[in-house]
């Protein structure tokens, strides 16, 4: 572990001032996966913004009929909220599907949405790895690729988002609210805020300098039958090989967004009008640009059998 410095924030405010006036800085809340990553030498802040003293932790209805929810709410508390569990079903299903219950216990909505990769090459430091060390090169690329990206990755890296959580927010069409170092509030739709990684793979969001998360905000509720279903090497405590999250209607719409593939949940317009014809037109739509290689070409059918899955579920 190397030296750090340490200071509790007094305000929003003041933790992004304090962010943005040292690249080096990091927040920290439930820390499950910032210290691990610190532990293995791979995040090296020198110095740590503790950010659960700022208030942040509540699940609120707001005036159109949407809720807003806390950067720091816990992912248990957040999965058994009664209007989470009745009106963004999908959301609590897909945070239940993930980690552990203590994990689940410590683990913040903002910290979900700020995950880093699970790739191994990421995670061993004697492997070149652009996400870890820009311009080093990418391991995966030639190597060993079961649990990368099928598609939206780029000849810098094919690594893939671990969030359960930002399947369903994906398909629910989540907006993440921040404050930056200047004060100014942003809004930032979810399907904008993970970046693929192009020549950048190191710059994982659109966040800014000192840029702090405060809350995710969910449109009125749609109704419709809401499902997760996960596919991975065992039952549990493991992250996704291919998951399926959907919002389907009584009249065969609805909308699937896809974890597991991509660097970024992944949701195309084209799948969503596609569904109403079954599993496979809609996979063709999703997968159109797939890129997969020997090792995780199997991701392709599996997605396709997913979705076939979760539409008869629907169907129920």
């Amino acid at each position: 572990m190397r030296e750090f410095s340490y200071e509790r924030a007094s305000s929003v405010e003041a933790a992004a001032k304090a962010a943005a006036s040292s690249p080096d800085a990091k927040f920290i809340a439930g820390g499950t996966n910032l210290l691990d990553l610190m532990k293995l030498d791979i995040e090296t802040p020198k110095h740590l913004i503790d950010v659960n003293g700022l208030g942040l932790d509540k699940i609120e209805k707001v005036e159109n009929g949407g809720l807003r929810i806390g950067a720091l709410v816990r992912n248990t508390d957040l999965a058994a909220h009664d209007i989470v569990r009745r009106d963004y079903a999908l959301l609590s299903r897909a945070l239940l599907a993930g980690a552990s219950g203590q994990l689940r216990n410590k683990a913040t909505t903002a910290g979900n949405l700020l995950q880093r990769t699970r790739c191994p090459y990421f995670y061993d430091t004697n492997q070149p790895c652009n996400k870890r060390k820009p311009g080093s090169g990418c391991s995966a690329i030639g190597g060993y690729s079961r649990q990368l990206a099928v598609i939206g990755g780029s000849d810098a890296c094919i690594a893939t988002n671990p969030s359960d959580m930002c399947v369903a927010l994906r398909a629910l069409d989540a907006i993440v609210e921040t404050v930056k170092a200047d004060g100014s509030r942003r809004s930032i739709p979810i399907t904008d805020f993970h970046r693929l990684p192009g020549d950048t793979p190191h710059i994982e969001t659109a966040l800014e300098g000192g840029e702090i998360i405060t809350s995710i905000l969910l449109p009125p509720a749609i109704g419709g039958k809401q499902i997760y279903r996960k596919v991975r090497d065992r039952a549990s405590y493991a992250f996704a090989l291919v998951s399926v999250g959907a919002i389907l209607q009584p009249d065969g719409t609805g909308r699937v967004a896809v974890g597991g593939i991509a660097p970024r949940p992944w949701r195309l317009d084209a799948a969503d009008g596609a569904l109403p014809e079954g599993a496979g037109p809609a996979t063709s739509a999703l997968l159109a640009d797939a890129r997969p290689t020997d090792d995780n070409r199997f991701k392709v059918d599996l997605v396709e059998r997913t979705l076939s899955a979760v539409i008869a579920a629907g169907r129920i």
